[in-house]
């Protein structure tokens, strides 16, 4: 249920949820996001002089976002109306915008708009607001929980300051619960007494959510029988009310992208222990252990190439081992190629060499093959001159110096990590050869 009603008014009542009744009702009750909104920041100033512009607020479940917004309800001159992305059609947001554009014309009020979960707001939907955001006749405040540059239209974006919220604290949520525990709006009529264990675990837990942090310790509390008239809440209890962790990982969402790339990076920067855990929170959330495999293919390619060829063997063997074994046993298999993957020596030249040679080909002339590398197997090839070709194998080391590309560029430089060390000095050798070979033909002309 809303908060308030038109402009700042109503509060919730006695049956509202704890984690509704815990709501905060001033800049000081709010818990966390300090870097937004500490004394002296730029969003704090805003609101406190009452000179908001249009913003986008972001950040995962139950960090604040709508909590902000009521409390710029609270605090604000101006009209407030607040519509859910989820809930509201064209017809009810236009009906929001034209009212809006009179009261400015009438009397000069401005109109805050916020709108919660707008990233479920379709393109259209979103087009309608941009006109009014222009000419200001809505100050738009929009909350989600998608990054905005990826679901909101970049000309809202462009028009809003962004204000990316962050998971609560442990700290953060211990003190809510305490408050609530304590607060007569809260559990403070209730006798409840509660472990400091069990308060730390359930802020543990929860990820970060205040939300599910007080519905689960509401849950806790009215369904723990008494004993000799108090409410005794035990780590136990605790760990029943909360059930299964809810990891934040939404496949359309940042948890799936912010995850995947920390685990990426994490196997490139050659941590077992970091790679691991990330593919742990991926698998237990659900993630499709194939799009791990594809993942770990490419990245053996491009992070680790020839400084360990087995990688790539490995990777590929490990998705077709994931596609036959399937989940959970597929884990096993995934655990194995990420840490040999993480521990694995490190290069990419080989998709340093690629990405040079496209630019190569994409900004300059493309290059002609020379005549003793073109095909030479039908009649007439000799009158064009495709002759000269020399066998490698019919030389010594299977190695012999000629020209293979009408150019002197350099693509591919081995590193001196793993096996490519061996495949430099091969290169430095053939190289040796062909120096050789030049200066030989050179005294022999001379």
């Amino acid at each position: 249920m809303e908060l308030f009603k038109d402009n700042n008014e109503g509060k919730a009542d006695s049956k509202s949820p704890l984690a509704a009744r815990m709501r905060p009702r001033t800049l000081e009750e709010i818990v966390g996001q300090e870097h937004l909104i500490a004394p002296g920041k730029l969003l704090r100033r805003a609101i406190e002089s009452d000179r908001l512009g249009s913003l986008i607020l972001y950040g995962p479940p139950g960090c604040g976002k709508t909590s902000l917004a009521e409390v710029i309800a609270l605090l604000t001159s101006r009209h407030f109306e607040k519509v859910s992305g989820v809930l509201a059609n064209v017809s009810v947001l236009r009906e929001i915008l034209e009212t809006a554009f009179q009261r400015r014309k009438r009397d000069g009020t401005e109109t805050i708009l916020f709108i919660d979960e707008i990233h479920h707001f379709n393109k259209s939907q979103q087009d309608i607001l941009l006109p009014y955001v222009e000419e200001g006749n809505i100050i738009l405040i929009g909350a989600t929980t998608h990054n905005p540059f990826f679901f909101i239209n970049s000309p809202l974006t462009s028009r809003s300051q962004i204000f990316e919220l962050e998971p609560l604290s442990e700290k953060s949520i211990a003190g809510l619960l305490k408050r609530a525990l304590k607060e007569e709006r809260g559990l403070g009529p209730l006798p409840i007494d509660m472990d400091e264990e069990a308060l730390l675990h359930l802020a543990k837990v929860c990820e970060g959510d205040a939300r599910r942090a007080l519905n689960a310790l509401e849950i806790a509390a009215l369904t723990t029988p008494p004993a000799n008239g108090r409410v005794h809440i035990t780590r136990a209890i605790t760990e029943d009310s909360i059930q299964k962790k809810a990891v934040v990982y939404d496949r359309d969402d940042d948890g799936h992208y912010n995850t995947i790339s920390a685990f990426i990076k994490s196997v490139r920067g050659s941590d077992p222990q970091a790679a691991v855990y990330w593919l742990a929170k991926m698998l237990y959330a659900g993630e499709d252990p194939r799009f791990i495999a594809r993942r770990l293919i490419i990245l053996a390619a491009e992070d680790i190439g020839n400084a360990d060829p087995r990688g790539l063997l490995l990777a590929v063997a490990a998705k077709e081992a994931v596609e036959f074994v399937g989940m959970p046993e597929a884990r096993i298999i995934l655990a194995q190629a990420t840490t040999y993957l993480a521990c694995a020596p490190k290069s990419n030249a080989s998709y340093l060499a690629i990405e040079k040679a496209l630019a190569d080909v994409k900004e300059g002339r493309v290059l002609p093959v020379p005549k003793p590398l073109r095909g030479s197997n039908y009649k007439g090839a000799k009158r064009l001159g495709h002759t000269g070709y020399k066998y490698a194998h019919d030389y010594d080391g299977h190695f012999v110096d000629q020209e293979y590309m009408p150019s002197a560029a350099v693509y591919y430089e081995p590193t001196q990590h793993g096996y490519e060390e061996t495949i430099s000095q091969r290169l430095a050798q053939w190289k040796k050869k062909g120096v050789q070979a030049q200066s030989e033909t050179g005294a022999k002309t001379d």
